[in-house]
């Protein structure tokens, strides 16, 4: 168990779930107060008829204006712009619409639009000391659980690297999470955003700053994102597979947001800070080689989390192993691609081992790592042909 003790457990976000919830947007903004909203999305999300199909309902009722011009891997020129758009729009509430990039970005936006500043003021814990704008998010895919997370990861153009703004005053009001919204989205996107959202309860409910209710929700966050993660590629029309992953992505957003993540995102960061390579995708190759380093450390919880998986038979180290080896074989049933894929060049490992070693959630991690157990592990993964 986690810190079992004491512990204190934030949920300042309204969750409404559902299929056809994203039609209740004027509603929640009314309630909200809102008169001049900004949503903050990327062109993709406008490209597939998402936003129109999200801003019928504000027509005539709630007066809006657009920002999508969210990249991945959300730039902090993004959120600068994006908050400057929503002080001369007079905005009073921000929408953010889309998967983790647009919700992130739509975070800090909150922050700088009032308090002004570069993004990178606000990095770390305790630097946001006045009032944001409300935030209202509606996620189009299964992956980050942004949408309720106290979170924000941006890109530092001028150093490439990620920083984390992390407070409670930057979460959501409310969410509306409608797995509807997921049905269109490619099989690519859904294999590397599902395994993200794996990483999200594993590393959440391992972390070593966990807690009873963040266990409990990373544990059944697994055992749905392992139930309907292959349906949903391969049959992506599945509602009651999107429904089942939707739910998954949430619970272990909530379950990382009150616990940490560890050294699959520390390694995942650095590679998305220096290579722009998507999140997702480096946390999903990465995943089952952190895990590896971690059983010495994490053995039963490793074990939990393969029975929450489907696997019976063995003893708790027997169990962890083959858990491992089934989230490989997730990811290549679904398709995922090796570490290859992302082009890293192999002089490049050694400052990206630092880079992870510098990362504030290092410390999470069920096992002490430093440098040379980070450059370690891109080296595996580097050398290995899967």
């Amino acid at each position: 168990m986690g810190l079992l003790d004491s512990f204190e457990f934030i949920l300042p976000t309204r969750i409404k779930f559902g299929l056809g919830v994203a039609g209740q947007l004027a509603n929640e903004l009314e309630a909200l107060g809102a008169r001049k909203v900004l949503i903050v999305t990327d062109r993709g999300i406008a490209g597939a008829g998402l936003l129109d199909r999200v801003t019928e309902s504000l027509k005539g009722k709630v007066e809006f204006t657009v920002y999508d011009g969210v990249e991945e891997n959300p730039k902090d020129r993004n959120v600068e712009e994006a908050a400057e758009f929503a002080r001369r729009n007079g905005a009073d509430c921000v929408v953010a619409l889309g998967g983790g990039s647009p919700i992130d970005a739509a975070k800090a936006v909150c922050v700088l639009a009032l308090q002004g500043g570069r993004a990178k003021d606000y990095k770390g814990k305790g630097k946001i000391k006045d009032k944001c704008l409300s935030l209202v998010t509606i996620p189009t895919t299964s992956g980050t659980g942004s949408e309720v997370t106290f979170s924000s990861v941006i890109t530092d153009t001028d150093e490439n690297y990620k920083f984390t703004i992390k407070s409670p005053a930057i979460a959501a009001k409310v969410a509306l999470v409608d797995p509807e919204l997921t049905l269109t989205v490619p099989p690519a996107v859904t294999a590397s955003t599902g395994i993200d959202a794996l990483t999200h309860a594993i590393e959440g409910y391992t972390a070593n700053v966990t807690e009873p209710i963040a266990e409990a929700l990373g544990l059944y966050a697994i055992e749905l994102i392992a139930a309907n993660l292959k349906e949903a590629v391969h049959n992506g029309n599945s509602i009651e597979a999107r429904t089942g992953m939707m739910l998954g992505s949430l619970l272990a957003g909530l379950c990382f947001s009150h616990s940490d993540v560890g050294s699959v995102h520390c390694m995942a960061e650095a590679l998305g800070g220096m290579y722009d390579a998507p999140h997702g995708l480096c946390n999903a190759i990465l995943l089952p080689y952190v895990m590896e380093y971690n059983l010495p450390e994490a053995e039963y919880k490793y074990a939990r989390i393969a029975r929450a998986m489907g696997i019976e038979n063995g003893d708790d180290k027997q169990a962890a192993i083959l858990g491992i080896e089934k989230i490989r074989k997730i990811s290549k049933d679904i398709g995922l691609p090796s570490f290859k894929s992302l082009n890293i060049r192999e002089e490049d490992l050694e400052e990206l081992a630092g880079m992870s070693a510098e990362n504030i959630s290092t410390d999470s991690n069920p096992r002490r790592i430093d440098k040379q157990g980070y450059l370690a592990l891109f080296k595996k993964a580097y050398g290995a042909r899967y």
